[in-house]
């Protein structure tokens, strides 16, 4: 499936903490205070951190765990609502793909389902609470 080297307790503490990439990939002009949508960003954020310092500090529990994969689910679904409104923009009275907007949130879209896939992998959790015994080849 996986290289060994994504299995690696320095690898997955990497990916833990950045993603909130793919959380926080929006266009400047969403973070405007004005807007309605500068918050869920931010919160998904927080609730994602919040699970990888849980998982970081090895607790048992299974809430962390859980809290990442909520942060990286909602932020799918609060993109697919938000990309209908966008897709298009009115430049000069005339309606035109917003390429841009479209293609950061695809992107966001993948991160989230690779994290919420690759911390769902039975090997990632055993490595994270030391649990697993490596055997060289």
């Amino acid at each position: 499936m996986l290289p060994r080297v994504f299995f690696q307790p320095g690898v997955i503490a990497t990916f833990l903490i950045l993603q909130v990439v793919p959380l926080l990939l929006y266009p400047p002009a969403s973070f405007d205070p004005a807007s309605q949508e500068w918050w869920l960003p931010v919160v998904l954020a927080v609730l994602a951190l919040i699970g990888t310092i849980q998982v970081l500090r090895r607790s048992l529990a299974a809430w962390p765990w859980y809290l990442i994969s909520f942060s990286q689910g909602f932020n799918i679904i609060s993109r697919l609502m938000l990309v209908l409104s966008r897709v298009t923009v009115n430049v000069d009275g005339s309606q035109v793909f917003n390429a841009p907007y479209v293609l950061m949130t695809l992107v966001a879209m993948g991160l989230s389902a690779f994290l919420i896939w690759y911390t769902d992998l039975p090997e990632v959790r055993m490595v994270i609470l030391g649990g697993v015994a490596r055997k060289e080849a």
